[in-house]
């Protein structure tokens, strides 16, 4: 297709259930007071972890958006979803019905799915046999069920899918869903990610790899991107999901528009299972072609809502990626890492973290990065620390990147 046939995409619907707010007001002022919703962990004990803090979900009761038995039925990345997404849905005032149903979609992406269900039934399993296993396992366990039940309750017959690339799969489910947008395959998408894995088991995994802060005594200074005291990642848990819709079809019903999304890329490393290619070279990439799509030069880019994971992997490498993909303009670029709030939601991170920049576009404000205390001489940004920071922003990237070697930019701008 050519440019001219391209739809434009905007943003008309926003939900978020997350550690620091279960709406999309409270997540928002959450980030903008600095608000950490890192802790010792509730849901289970973690009493023989490593690491013993996350990013919980707290005050979460399903039933304020499902069914008491059809909330019974899923696990509770499939319930964030499911539920975030009836929030986005009702925050864009899209109805779906009969005569538009097949052309509104859902992609919503996960990176570990229902692990909890797993671990409980294979307990179920070793202690009373295979026949008490439950028979909701299998589709509570599946990581495209979050995208199969939202279009359950919601009536959305369109495109229908799920991304699972680690910690980029928000952030493809929304690339995604805007290029059948785009391209006229829908006219409108729910899109984002979702999980629920701050899990025994999962926690366990991560600690083993050494990928895990085990600054317990002081959780809500645990998740410290860029900083050079920074001892690894903070599970975190919950959703952000985006309604993506035509342009002409959102202002001929007269919706709320939050910012338009102009470009998407993804890229892979092809070099480790976990670490990034020490140069950056994949996520410059993403970068640099997300702008091309876009249209977008560097000069007009005001800021970016990093990956920010607090590793030092990461926050060096996606340092050097920012400067090569956007020169000399990278170091007037607002940076910040909304992890150091709510920890680093895996598959989820790519939805609340474009939840946040579309809301900084519409709010003219900056999220802050908490817990910067001692920057790391190798990552020389502005990283806007400690404070929200009021700027007028026309252009912003979302940074996403996964195990496997994925790298997501997401570049959405001002509706003009």
């Amino acid at each position: 297709m050519t440019n001219s046939q391209l739809k434009r995409v905007v943003v008309t619907g926003l939900g978020a259930i997350t550690p620091i707010g279960n709406t999309l007001t409270d997540y928002w002022q959450g980030l903008m007071n600095g608000k950490s919703g890192i802790a010792e962990i509730t849901n289970f004990d973690p009493s023989k972890h490593a690491c013993r803090i996350a990013g919980e979900v707290k005050g979460f009761d399903p039933q304020d958006y499902l069914d008491r038995k059809e909330a019974k039925r899923m696990d509770r990345f499939a319930q964030f979803g499911v539920s975030a997404s009836l929030q986005a849905l009702a925050d864009s005032k899209l109805v779906i019905n009969d005569l538009n149903a097949e052309q509104i979609g859902v992609i919503i992406g996960t990176g570990v799915g229902g692990i909890k269900v797993l671990e409980d039934q294979q307990e179920v399993y070793l202690n009373k046999g295979p026949s008490r296993c439950s028979p909701f396992m299998i589709p509570m366990m599946i990581g495209n069920m979050a995208s199969g039940l939202t279009a359950i309750n919601t009536g959305a017959k369109g495109p229908n899918t799920c991304t699972v690339t680690a910690c980029a799969a928000g952030s493809n489910a929304i690339g995604d869903a805007f290029r059948l947008v785009q391209r006229g395959y829908a006219k409108a998408m729910i899109c984002g990610g979702t999980e629920a894995s701050v899990t025994p088991l999962s926690l366990a995994g991560f600690a083993s790899a050494r990928a895990l802060s085990t600054r317990n005594d002081e959780p809500q200074k645990a998740s410290r991107p860029f900083d050079k005291d920074r001892d690894g990642f903070v599970m975190g848990e919950g959703s952000g999901i985006l309604i993506l819709e035509e342009l002409e079809h959102a202002l001929a019903r007269g919706a709320t528009i939050y910012g338009e999304m102009v470009g998407y890329a993804m890229t892979c490393d092809a070099y480790h299972m976990t670490a990034p290619v020490p140069d950056g070279a994949g996520a410059t990439r993403a970068m640099e072609l997300a702008l091309k799509d876009g249209g977008i030069s560097p000069e007009q880019v005001t800021y970016i809502n990093a990956h920010g994971t607090s590793t030092a992997a990461n926050d060096v490498t996606e340092t050097k990626a920012i400067k090569k993909a956007l020169g000399d303009r990278a170091y007037a670029i607002a940076v910040s890492s909304t992890k150091s709030m709510t920890g680093h939601l895996l598959g989820g991170s790519g939805g609340i973290e474009a939840v946040a920049t579309l809301m900084a576009i519409a709010n003219d404000r900056i999220p802050p990065t908490l817990n910067l205390d001692n920057p790391d001489p190798d990552c020389d940004l502005d990283y806007v620390p400690y404070e929200s920071r009021p700027l007028e922003i026309d252009v912003a990237l979302s940074n996403s990147f996964g195990f496997g070697g994925h790298n997501v930019t997401l570049v959405f701008r001002k509706y003009r």
